[in-house]
């Protein structure tokens, strides 16, 4: 028996990849407008969602955006001014500044969590458990290949 080509086989993985995104940026963004927060800067939501998921310094946040510096300084000025980040002084180190979800910003956190908890429910109702977990490895590889790939010692 013949195997039925389906739709997506003859779509590139990085195409595939950008649709996808698409499916959860678009429903993070329809959320947080319908919650009041639709002023929300391009990236700003993930580095929000990420400061609230791990807590991890804002540096490293900052460096998986693969922005510039000063692309970074924009954005997180942005999510400072409209309220998303607080800035303050390190106790421990006076010299530097600390930066943390203002009350609005977990607010914005949740929305997006929540949507985010919702696609991925969709997603399994639609495929099952074991298709997502193939596709979180298959993801994790393509995260491998590109880490080797920026450490080539080639370059």
């Amino acid at each position: 028996m013949t195997e039925v080509a389906k739709w997506y086989d003859e779509i590139t993985i990085p195409a595939l990849l950008r649709f996808a995104r698409g499916a959860y940026g678009n429903a993070i963004r329809a959320a947080l407008a319908e919650a009041g927060y639709d002023d929300v800067p391009s990236n700003g939501i993930f580095v929000i969602g990420a400061i609230a998921r791990t807590g991890a310094p804002l540096s490293n946040i900052i460096d998986h955006l693969g922005v510039s510096k000063q692309a970074a300084g924009q954005l997180v000025d942005s999510l400072v001014l409209r309220g998303y980040l607080e800035r303050e002084v390190d106790p421990e180190d006076r010299r530097r500044l600390r930066v943390n979800l203002s009350e609005r910003g977990t607010a914005a956190a949740v929305v997006s969590r929540a949507t985010v908890e919702r696609i991925d429910a969709e997603l399994i109702e639609r495929v099952g458990p074991a298709y997502i977990s193939h596709t979180r490895a298959t993801l994790a590889a393509l995260i491998g290949l590109g880490r080797a790939e920026k450490s080539d010692p080639e370059e």
